[in-house]
């Protein structure tokens, strides 16, 4: 059988990488898709490192705040790969800030990323997954979408609109074979993680009732059985890794 084709936005960040392993070790034909502010050298390079460890990933630029961006971004992997039966939503930002100091371009920007972006390239996909009567589209929000943080109300607002975007998409492609389901981490040790002092460390784990950061391969792991065909009866919903930060 040829190999489902895979698209994992942010790919090339810390949980986009593990996801984009696990997805190559499960047989997928993956692309990474990346922004990285225009540096392409550096996507290139992680490409490299993913060959270099036995990975054979491919990226392609979008920036996901341009519809067309997106467009071209779809057209190349459909041209090159085949029609996208897997999407990772899985890029975002922040610009955290207190709201009274809050600027209309941190909001917007925040936004325009984690949340229209997930709008422009999942309606560019949809109809390869119609077509071929099967699709997973796995949305990346945050424990800050479900609970809210200080200084976050733009991404918060960002993250939570994922899961209403999750729920809807669901009821409308579900008789399609599709499912569309969210993924909710917590703080995970990626590289911006472990750059944060170690004092200030130590405060966010108290919050955490494991007591550790999730590693980016446990997030990986959620995502490899959302996408699994045994899972298509898993629809609408939100898988919350969080250390038991916040419960429901």
């Amino acid at each position: 059988m040829t190999a489902r084709v895979a698209l994992v936005t942010g790919g090339t960040g810390g949980i986009g990488t593990a996801i984009c392993r696990r997805l190559a070790e499960e047989g997928f034909s993956v692309v990474a898709g990346y922004y990285s502010g225009n540096n392409h050298d550096k996507a290139k390079a992680w490409k490299q490192d993913q060959l270099d460890a036995g990975y054979e990933i491919d990226i392609s630029y979008a920036d996901l705040k341009d519809p067309e961006c997106c467009l071209r971004s779809y057209l190349d992997i459909r041209e090159t790969k085949g029609l996208i039966e897997v999407l990772i939503n899985n890029a975002g930002i922040a610009a955290d800030s207190s709201f009274k100091k809050m600027s209309a371009e941190q909001w917007q920007s925040v936004i325009d990323t984690n949340l229209t972006g997930v709008f422009n390239i999942t309606q560019r996909v949809v109809p390869d997954m119609v077509e071929k009567g099967f699709g997973r589209i796995i949305n990346i929000s945050s424990v800050n979408g479900q609970r809210g943080r200080f200084g976050q109300t733009n991404y918060a607002a960002a993250k939570a609109g994922m899961h209403g975007f999750t729920k809807s998409l669901a009821f409308e492609l579900a008789r399609k074979g599709i499912t569309v389901n969210t993924i909710s981490p917590g703080y995970v040790a990626t590289k911006m993680i472990k750059a944060v002092p170690e004092d200030v460390q130590q405060e966010i784990l108290k919050e955490v009732p494991v007591g550790r950061f999730a590693e980016p391969e446990e997030i990986a792991y959620a995502v490899s059985f959302l996408v699994a065909d045994e899972a298509g009866y898993v629809t609408g919903s939100n898988l919350s890794i969080n250390g038991g930060q916040h419960t429901y």
